[in-house]
């Protein structure tokens, strides 16, 4: 009888060890995902003002590529 129940002791500790574990788990899955949700919204506003500060840009010089002239710009040298 002893056997048995040291047995069962052992195998009782290592059920709960192991419950254990898998809360520390889920605790740090739930964890892991709010993270990768807040860091989700970080980059759609990102991309958006991104998108925002292109237009501006777009706007505030509309065909500035086309008109710039090199011979205006000095070299670094000079």
């Amino acid at each position: 009888m002893a056997v048995r129940s040291t047995s069962a002791h052992i195998m009782e500790d290592r059920i709960a060890h192991l419950e254990t574990q898998l809360a520390h788990a889920e605790d740090l899955l739930d964890e892991l995902n709010r993270t990768v949700f807040r860091q989700q919204q970080q980059i759609d506003q990102l991309q958006q003002q991104l998108r925002s500060l292109a237009r501006q840009m777009s706007a505030a010089q509309p065909g500035a590529a086309e008109q710039r002239d090199l011979r205006d710009e000095i070299p670094p040298h000079y």
